[in-house]
């Protein structure tokens, strides 16, 4: 009696049904990541990706003590 292969496969073996479920959800879970991007790309999502990242740069100009005075008194 000879070892048996490991990669030998089966005439009748259902190794293959996987692959079809795994292409079965990967498909719809891909065209429904293309379609989100697609509508953020579409909304303008994506169109300034340097502003966001520079802002944390520059400082904000400090309050004065006049100008909370001002805030606070009444119109």
């Amino acid at each position: 009696m000879r070892p048996r292969n490991i990669f030998e496969v089966e005439e009748n073996s259902q190794n293959m049904s996987v692959i079809y479920l795994l292409i079965g959800i990967s498909l719809p879970l891909a065209m429904g990541f293309l379609i989100v991007f697609l509508r953020n790309a579409k909304r303008g999502q994506f169109d300034d990706l340097d502003t966001p990242a520079m802002r944390i740069l520059f400082e904000e100009k400090p309050i004065t003590q006049t100008e909370i005075k001002t805030e606070e008194q009444p119109k």
